[in-house]
């Protein structure tokens, strides 16, 4: 690696790791809980407020219906906490949902599975990204002005940090995510003791306005239909639950009880910070609407286009703690931190199931390998290109994304809970320990649990968020599934093609002759290193082979030939047309064609240079013809190299880099100090 790309390298990822430090990347469980639960846990800062907006449609006297769908998708949460905490101890390796669902229903549902988290792990991206730019456009108006480039930059960031390793990551996202957690917990505390016992009212910054709603008076079907849609949307709360699963082996020992712990930890706090802000929005009296200008009234008019709809946590805060104060402050910021962060949760699910993917040969072999700081480098970049293209179509407008959102997610849970009854149904067949017996009955009521209501919501989202956005999703887990079949199908064809055979025949590996051909335009150094060296090779048959472009050329070529006496017949071929590459690869053939059993050997020397731009220069005929003669079979092709001075000169370069360590590379350790002599003074 040159020394122009290794500093900025070292400089933001870090000097490289060896394979023997993977376990000295394992994470403890109060690393891992940022890590792995950073999503479900901070999106309780707008699942509420999607709640809510939806309800607004029908005005504000729909919200009484709030706590209700609260308590829906806490059923929900602790359903699915409690069936992942059986996947995590039954398959502790890492493949999660994928693996489930491809052991127990087979590889199709687990191709589904797979493509339905990528999808949520690219929309994880942005819509943690946009909704973190959202919380903090309300405090600093540049970043609402620059939504889409403050959004990139930070995907940008957060690409960067975790491409230096997820220990490192984990670390530096720690801090922001428990400030999160510690700061909802105190304003819910706070709210509560200020309504209770102090019996203060707190009034939203909202509360003095009025909702103009969009179908008053909603009964019968219509009321369901957008109880069903709002509780679609605080099912957001749940994404991120099933990366626990999938990223087992980054645990530190034991590590299914480990990740089953992080999982409850995990949903006792969502939980309780999704209700307690449900709980304080119905009482500080917060308004949400999905087109805040005209459908928010102050004293029955329209606030207008100017007027800025903060989220519901930022609204409670205010009202909990007063605007502007410090504690107000240090949660929004908290909350917009943690908001960037969130998306940590899918840079470390889609890198591990993209490696997966590609170990059972759906996806690119690239994606199996790891980095420099032993992260999966190319599944991280992968992701973050997607996550851009994705805010940069639809604007960082958090609630434009979000009705793509969730699909994917109750996709994998329900495909995942049904694998996992069949895996306790084919134990259970040769179990015969009847405590072992009661505990996969136990566990396998849970999953069944699972299965049925995470596949009701499944139909739910569907039907509610479908022609909001919802139809994106399915046709982004169609082109996944599609293009991971395609590259399954590629790979296993090459396989099948380069297998090698049971009982291999000496005949049918070794061809009967070796015909060899040594390309010449002129007669230099190069051209004579070329022939010496398939001299050496001991061929059948050897020719030199020129193409007559130049007469005069030619003519002098014939000449230098004859007076070096050179003992290889030369072999002219015409080229009206001036061409060179096809005049070989039409004679190559035609020796093909004579004996098909002769194997072509073809010389083709080349110069090798020092500097990029020299490359224009040179070897561009050769590079052709090595491209065309690769597509012709029974041909070999040798490149013969003849080092020029400025390659020499790269070389010593070369050297001296290697020689040469980046800042951080390497670990010193400390300066031996030398005792000082004894000056003599008496």
């Amino acid at each position: 690696m040159s020394k122009l790309t290794d500093v900025p390298k070292r400089i933001l990822i870090g000097r490289a790791l060896r394979s023997d430090n993977l376990g000295e990347t394992l994470l403890p469980k109060r690393i891992a809980l940022p890590v792995f639960a950073s999503d479900p846990l901070s999106s309780v800062a707008y699942a509420p407020g999607e709640v809510l907006l939806v309800l607004s449609i029908a005005g504000v006297s729909a919200y009484h219906f709030s706590p209700w769908i609260a308590l829906a998708v806490v059923v929900l949460m602790f359903t699915v906490v409690a069936s992942y905490r059986q996947n995590v101890r039954a398959y502790p390796s890492g493949g999660g949902d994928y693996e489930v669902a491809t052991t127990n229903l087979g590889p199709k549902a687990g191709l589904t599975v797979a493509s339905a988290l990528l999808v949520d792990y690219v929309l994880t991206v942005a819509v943690s990204i946009s909704s973190g730019v959202e919380n903090l456009g309300s405090a600093v108006p540049f970043v609402v002005e620059h939504k889409v480039p403050v959004a990139i930059g930070a995907i940008v960031l957060l690409t960067l940090m975790n491409l230096r390793g997820v220990k490192e990551s984990g670390k530096l996202f720690a801090i922001p995510t428990y400030l999160f957690v510690v700061g909802v917990f105190l304003m819910i505390m706070w709210g509560a003791y200020r309504g209770l016992v102090l019996g203060d009212t707190m009034h939203a910054p909202t509360s003095d306005l009025e909702i103009k709603p969009e179908h008053q008076g909603l009964a019968g079907f219509a009321l369901v239909f957008l109880l069903l849609r709002a509780f679609s949307s605080g099912c957001a709360a749940l994404t991120g639950v099933e990366a626990i699963s999938n990223g087992v082996p980054a645990f530190r020992k034991p590590k299914s009880k480990n990740a089953a712990t992080t999982l409850a930890m995990m949903g006792l706090l969502a939980v309780t910070m999704f209700c307690g802000i449900i709980g304080l929005a119905m009482a500080t009296d917060v308004k949400m609407a999905e087109n805040p200008a005209k459908d928010l009234l102050r004293d029955g008019a329209a606030v207008g286009g100017s007027f800025v709809q903060d989220p519901v946590i930022s609204q409670v805060a205010a009202a909990v703690f007063g605007d502007g104060t410090f504690l107000f402050v240090l949660l929004a910021a908290a909350t917009a931190l943690v908001l960037f962060l969130a998306a940590n949760t899918a840079y470390n699910g889609f890198p591990l199931l993209g490696s997966i993917l590609a170990q059972d040969r759906y996806l690119p072999r690239q994606l199996h390998t790891r980095g420099d700081r032993l992260a999966f480098s190319n599944g991280i970049v992968l992701l973050a290109g997607a996550a851009v293209l994705l805010v940069w179509i639809y604007g960082a407008d958090s609630t434009k994304l979000i009705q793509l959102y969730i699909v994917g997610v109750f996709v994998s849970f329900t495909l995942s809970q049904t694998g996992m009854v069949r895996h306790w149904n084919r134990h259970l067949r040769t179990e015969k320990d009847p405590a072992a017996r009661r505990h996969m009955i136990r566990s396998r009521a849970i999953n069944t649990f699972g299965a049925f209501f995470t596949g009701l919501v499944l139909v739910v989202v569907l039907a509610t968020k479908f022609t909001h956005g919802a139809w994106v999703a399915l046709l982004g887990m169609v082109l996944f599934y599609g293009t991971m079949t395609a590259i399954r199908r590629h790979y296993d064809r090459v396989a099948e093609e380069i297998a090698a055979d049971e009982t291999p025949s000496d005949e049918a590996g070794r061809p009967s002759r070796v015909h060899s051909i040594v390309l010449v335009s002129k007669l230099h150094r190069p051209t004579l290193r070329a022939l010496a060296y398939a001299k050496l090779i001991r061929s059948d048959r050897l020719e030199a082979l020129s193409i007559s472009v130049d007469p005069q050329e030619t003519k002098v070529l014939k000449e230098e030939w004859e007076r070096r006496g050179i003992n290889v017949p030369l072999k002219i071929l015409d080229s009206p047309y001036r061409e060179v590459t096809r005049p070989v690869i039409d004679y190559v053939k035609g020796l093909r064609r004579e004996s098909p059993r002769d194997v072509v050997s073809v010389y083709i020397p080349e110069y090798v240079v020092g500097h990029w731009y020299e490359h224009l220069l040179h070897n561009q005929s050769a590079l052709r013809l090595k491209g065309r003669l690769l597509f012709t079979p029974g041909v070999m092709v040798t490149s013969v190299p003849y080092q020029l001075e400025s390659s020499e000169a790269a070389k010593k370069r070369a050297r001296r880099r290697a020689e040469w360590n980046a800042p951080g590379s390497v670990r010193r350790g400390p300066v031996e100090r030398k005792p000082k002599e004894p000056t003599g003074k008496g």
